[in-house]
């Protein structure tokens, strides 16, 4: 008989308990806290995109299905209801048309919950349970990039739960939430090691495929078959397939044009695995070979790059290591000929000169989401993940260069997830040319 499943291996239904058991510690006495699947979002006509479960709701439960609720309460006079998770009931007609649904079997092995009612028992269970609690706390997307444009099952819930209930002080979860998700456990990491792998796959596959004449789409097309079949879901985030000129837009996504004989070629791409994302960023020559300009450029970002994750050790705090990092930049402009030391002397600090070549940050978090949810004032702690990568884009050359690996913080300094990826511009040269 089939059964309802994942192409990857999930984490243990122990690890997401313990994920449970750190948020519950932050929440006060008579707080209940509700967590919402993401919505299965309309395209066109009755067509819709692909489902992407919620990152706070999948890492709290596991559960990688639409239409759930988690609902947490520590101070609940019935332990049964401390932990209630609320999952869509199927139907011999769902069952047809989109396939088999976990079962409250299933949703216990994989979340470690007990109490499993269907969704549609959502609201007469929550009344019950809000009548011993003063306090919910409800989840949003609070990245500071996010522009929360699209109204989410999360804002519904919010306004649902504020003109049912408004007599109950409303708090928010992703506070608590993006200071737990900072912190990797083994397993967590486990599914981020084979992100890599994966990733690292796709890139040397790319080594012997990319050639004068490739289109950029066709080498995006590589990449996802090497994916697919390698039990991730696809593309971490958009691939960036940027040769010539296109390397020097940093979020470059059409991928539609021909590589040309004397180009570089960037790459920034990663596998998802278990919703876990890998992120790399590499630059090669279509022809095979450096010119001595780019070899130049390319070795100035790789000697930032080596500095950078020498000072991605505990205790760092990110705003005064991309300051470090900006120094160290504005030495290779100069040696470069971008920039003139003269004029970096008697810059302005509040509008570095490298800034015109080196436009972004250095680092971000990494985990369930690429731009993973943290604090970039919290100084770095072991088990935390993020990349490093610096670039030189030099549009009126045509040069767009950066190199990006992901960085485990660890008790003694840092590992490089992505070590084994090549990266020295010879080993890249070599491996072209078979």
């Amino acid at each position: 008989m089939l059964v309802s499943s994942v192409r990857y291996t999930p984490l243990s239904a122990a690890t997401y308990t313990a994920h449970r058991a750190a948020f519950a510690d932050k929440l006060p006495a008579g707080a209940l806290a509700i967590f919402t699947s993401n919505d299965i979002l309309p395209s066109n006509a009755d067509g819709s995109v692909g489902f992407r479960q919620n990152n706070d709701l999948f890492w709290l439960s596991g559960i990688d299905q639409e239409e759930t609720v988690l609902v947490i309460f520590p101070s609940a006079r019935e332990e049964k209801h401390r932990e209630v998770l609320f999952v869509r009931e199927t139907s011999d007609h769902i069952l047809v048309w989109e396939g088999y649904k976990l079962t409250r079997e299933q949703a216990h092995e994989r979340s470690g919950i007990n109490t499993i009612y269907w969704t549609t028992s959502f609201e007469p269970i929550l009344r019950q349970l809000l009548a011993d609690a003063d306090t919910i706390y409800l989840n949003r997307n609070e990245h500071l990039r996010s522009s929360n444009e699209m109204e989410t099952r999360q804002d519904r819930l919010i306004r649902w739960c504020q003109e049912r209930y408004p007599l109950h002080q409303l708090r928010r979860a992703a506070p608590l939430l993006q200071g737990l998700r900072m912190i990797k456990s083994e397993e967590e990491l486990a599914q981020l090691r084979e992100a890599c792998r994966i990733t690292e796959a796709g890139f040397r596959r790319l080594l012997t495929f990319v050639r004068p004449g490739t289109m950029e789409y066709e080498i995006e097309a590589e990449l996802q078959h090497e994916f697919l079949r390698s039990r991730s879901r696809g593309a971490a985030y958009g691939s960036i397939i940027a040769s010539g000129e296109n390397a020097c837009v940093l979020h470059y996504v059409d991928n539609s044009r021909e590589c040309r004989d004397g180009d570089l070629l960037l790459l920034d791409f990663g596998a998802e695995y278990g919703g876990y994302a890998a992120d790399l960023t590499r630059a090669i020559p279509v022809n095979g070979r450096f010119s001595e300009r780019q070899a130049a450029v390319y070795d100035a970002v790789l000697r930032v790059q080596r500095f950078a994750i020498s000072r991605l050790v505990p205790g760092t705090v990110v705003p005064e290591y991309q300051k470090e990092v900006g120094n160290k930049m504005e030495e290779e402009l100069i040696g470069l000929g971008l920039l003139n030391a003269d004029e970096v002397a008697a810059q302005d600090p509040e509008k570095p000169l490298y800034k015109k070549y080196f436009m972004h940050g250095t680092s971000h978090f990494l985990g369930l989401d690429v731009h993973d949810v943290g604090d970039f004032l919290r100084p770095l702690e072991p088990g935390m993940v993020l990349t490093c990568e610096p670039g030189i884009y030099v549009r009126e050359e045509g040069i767009g260069i950066r190199i990006e690996n992901d960085i485990l913080i660890t008790a003694d300094g840092n590992e490089d997830l992505m070590a084994t990826i090549p990266r020295e511009r010879e080993e890249i040269e070599a491996l072209m040319r078979k």
